[in-house]
């Protein structure tokens, strides 16, 4: 499912749209969209995973879901969901989600909740964090409300980065790491956009479809965890478990051909 970064670099590359006048429209989609016709894009948005058309009195939102792709300027073969012609080009987009929006799209979206946006606002993250303390931090992350654009390679990357264990409520992390996970959500999600827009993004995966941890040389577990039952790459060992009355062995020292690494008392999710 492309994350918000990657609508950002669609919104990037569409931006040339912006001020133009769509001349026709077309595809599989069931809504009727000639209303889109001979309407002029005022701007182009996005918001998390919603990439957005505003025109005067109407708003096309396109949502990638799991597997939905775009062109400009060309088409796949096969046939598209949407595609909007210009005078000077098109833009398509395939096996997505489509919908209009009435409403002015500032009364629809919050801004805040978008990790990618110039309105960002960490203290409401937080906040909302706090009044749902028995949700796993796995869940959290992928709350749209919440991190806005956050999808699981960022999940699963944020939590190995401030080194903790998926299976954690939120309520029971310390402070601190409540505000690591707050602002590593942007952070990394802004790193992501670097590194896809140098087309190395895979590459930069520490945990994420990996087998071997980077840090102690163990392995990496993949489970279906919490109720979006989604892919949760993690390292049973360095990333730590906080949940209240988990016994935690000993510290020990394992050492590698780098030297000594300090293994952490996580436990794997059973």
């Amino acid at each position: 499912m492309p994350e918000g970064p990657s609508i950002v670099l669609l919104r990037e590359a569409a931006a040339r749209f912006k001020g133009k006048t769509v001349r026709g429209v077309s595809g599989n989609s069931t809504l009727d969209l000639a209303c889109l016709e001979g309407r002029r894009v005022r701007a182009v948005r996005s918001w998390g995973k919603h990439f957005l058309l505003e025109f005067s009195h109407v708003s096309l939102r396109i949502h990638l879901m799991m597997f939905g792709s775009w062109r400009i300027d060309e088409r796949k073969e096969t046939p598209a969901r949407v595609s909007l012609r210009f005078d000077s080009g098109e833009l398509n987009f395939y096996t997505c989600s489509v919908k209009l929006i009435d409403q002015p799209l500032d009364e629809v979206y919050d801004w805040r909740t978008d990790v990618m946006s110039d309105l960002w606002d960490p203290r409401l993250a937080r906040r909302r964090l706090k009044s749902m303390p028995d949700v796993l931090v796995c869940d959290a992350l992928l709350d749209q409300t919440l991190f806005s654009g956050v999808g699981n390679i960022i999940k699963n990357e944020v939590l190995f980065r401030i080194r903790v264990h998926p299976a954690n409520p939120v309520g029971d992390l310390p402070p601190r790491k409540l505000a690591d996970l707050v602002k590593q959500a942007r952070e990394y999600s802004f790193d992501f956009l670097r590194w896809k827009r140098g087309f190395e993004l895979k590459k930069h995966w520490q945990v994420h479809t990996r087998r071997t941890c980077p840090r102690c040389g163990g392995p990496v577990s993949k489970v279906y965890m919490g109720t979006t039952h989604r892919r949760t790459f993690f390292c049973p060992v360095c990333q730590v478990d906080y949940r209240a009355g988990m016994p935690r062995p000993p510290a020990k020292k394992r050492t590698l051909a780098r030297g000594p690494v300090q293994r952490g008392g996580a436990r794997p999710v059973r």
